[in-house]
């Protein structure tokens, strides 16, 4: 762990964590069901207290535990991560009776929580989204559509849903909504994909919510929605950073035991060379990880920008890191059940979700152009 600002008490919490996710929670993962919501998972990380601290941490504290998490267990890093994602609306935006309902329930575990934004046609365009929130008399609507690429979904008992109650205002229009998952006219349908975290679609047909599920104001839930996202995007990093770590680990372990060509793998330049090429990239994404959860902490007019970088830099440097610990391990890298086969499947997914790395590139343009502007 590098020094940066932490204190010691914090590299010691993440040692902590390392070793928790190692020894309780790594073997809870291995009998859950890839593509389903782990439960017993899920109450463990309760009992540990790790979700009541997603509530009552700041973005540096979340980042440090999604780091750790990924080092030693990525599908416990994922649940915990995920039930932020879904509720941290709830924490922030929602009513007495919204956050006494339903976080207690998703800080013990019992309760899944889901974020559900991403549709078929406005995946990375969150502001053209299109499910529809029709009035239903004074105080209700009628959500009819279809949500996509839902973590947790279908199984979440409960989901922060964006819908469009003005339609061609675009990011203007949107309504932030908790919606249970007892609804009627709600169902959903598990997706087959390469990460082995659940994921799926929801069908809206008509399902019915009313004021008392608003989530902030009405039309006013793409800020709901970005607030979200301005957290979690350098987690998201911080997830990479972990991941990336643990195949650096990895690859100095077998590159110092290998015998090549009369001598071990490290002794070539080559391979020495991708080595700290590889360590170099990973520590720079971890300070610029920390750096913008500390700026998003310190409440700093930066925070879209540095999130989106944090996020873009950390997800493209852990695809190269895993990457290149499969190349220099070879074939046996490959074999199912292989730490770094196991990386490789969850490497890909965050360059996509919460803003793919195109969208970030977009967002931190937009910032470095509109920052310019302010001070012409």
């Amino acid at each position: 762990m590098p020094a940066f600002s932490l204190e010691p008490e914090q590299t010691a919490w993440c040692a902590e964590l390392r070793a928790l996710a190692a020894d309780r929670l790594r073997p809870l993962a291995e009998k859950g069901e890839p593509g389903r919501v782990n439960r017993p998972l899920l109450t463990e990380l309760g009992s540990l207290g790790l979700l009541p601290r997603l509530f009552t941490s700041g973005a540096l504290d979340l980042c440090l535990m999604r780091e750790s998490l990924a080092y030693a267990c990525t599908e416990a890093e994922t649940a915990l991560a995920l039930q932020g994602l879904g509720a941290h609306p709830v924490h922030a935006h929602g009513t007495p009776a919204q956050r006494e309902r339903w976080l207690p329930r998703v800080s013990d575990g019992t309760a899944v929580a889901a974020f559900a934004l991403s549709e078929p046609g406005a995946g990375s365009d969150a502001a053209a989204l299109s499910l529809a929130a029709e009035r239903d008399g004074t105080t209700g609507w009628r959500l009819t559509g279809e949500k996509c690429w839902t973590s947790n979904a279908p199984e979440a008992d409960v989901y922060t849903v964006f819908a469009r109650t003005t339609p061609g205002a675009g990011a203007r229009g949107v309504t932030a909504f908790l919606v249970p998952a007892d609804r009627p006219g709600l169902s959903g349908t598990a997706l087959d994909m390469l990460s082995p975290h659940p994921i799926g679609t929801l069908a809206f047909d008509a399902v019915p919510v009313t004021a008392d599920d608003v989530l902030g104001e009405v039309d006013r839930g793409f800020r709901v929605a970005m607030g979200t996202l301005n957290l979690f995007r350098p987690s998201v990093g911080a997830f990479a950073v972990g991941m990336a770590q643990a195949a650096l680990d990895a690859t100095l372990e077998h590159t110092a035991q290998r015998d090549a060509f009369g001598g071990k793998l490290r002794d070539l330049q080559t391979v020495a060379h991708q080595v700290a090429e590889m360590a170099l990239r990973t520590e720079a994404a971890r300070l610029m990880v920390y750096a913008a959860a500390t700026a998003h902490d310190e409440d700093a007019p930066d925070v879209p920008r540095r999130a989106a970088m944090a996020k873009l830099l950390a997800t493209e440097t852990a695809q190269y890191v895993v990457d290149t610990a499969v190349q220099l391990h070879g074939a046996r890298a490959l074999r199912r059940g292989h730490l770094l086969e196991h990386l490789y499947r969850e490497v890909r997914a965050p360059r996509i979700y919460e803003g793919a790395s195109e969208v970030q590139r977009g967002i931190i343009a937009k910032e470095l152009y509109a920052d310019r502007e302010d001070r012409a």
